[in-house]
């Protein structure tokens, strides 16, 4: 027999929530922690609308650009936040069409 004869077994995977305890506490977990990531984004995004509004209003062009880049950002991470088990979903949706 050479090596070339050998042939590689299939491996196959499937996510499976209980196949291992704690499964749910994982879940609660990441559940809590996109909402708290949730809230860090509205903060960021009320503080750096209100930094964009006042610095505009007082000519502060500087502290202006700083609050626009910080509402951006803020908005940014939301979509992020919120687009993430989709964003995951297809990736693997897409390892699966792998041969």
């Amino acid at each position: 027999m050479s090596v070339l004869d050998l042939t590689v077994a299939a491996v196959n995977g499937t996510p499976d929530p209980n196949g291992l305890p704690g499964g749910a506490a994982l879940q609660k977990l990441v559940d809590g922690l996109m909402f708290w990531g949730l809230i860090a984004c509205l903060v960021g995004l009320v503080v750096s609308a209100a930094i964009w509004a006042l610095s505009s209003y007082s000519g502060n062009y500087q502290h202006s650009a700083s609050g626009r880049r910080g509402t951006l950002g803020a908005a940014g991470g939301a979509i992020l936040i919120g687009a993430a088990p989709a964003i995951v979903t297809f990736f693997e949706n897409v390892g699966h069409t792998v041969k």
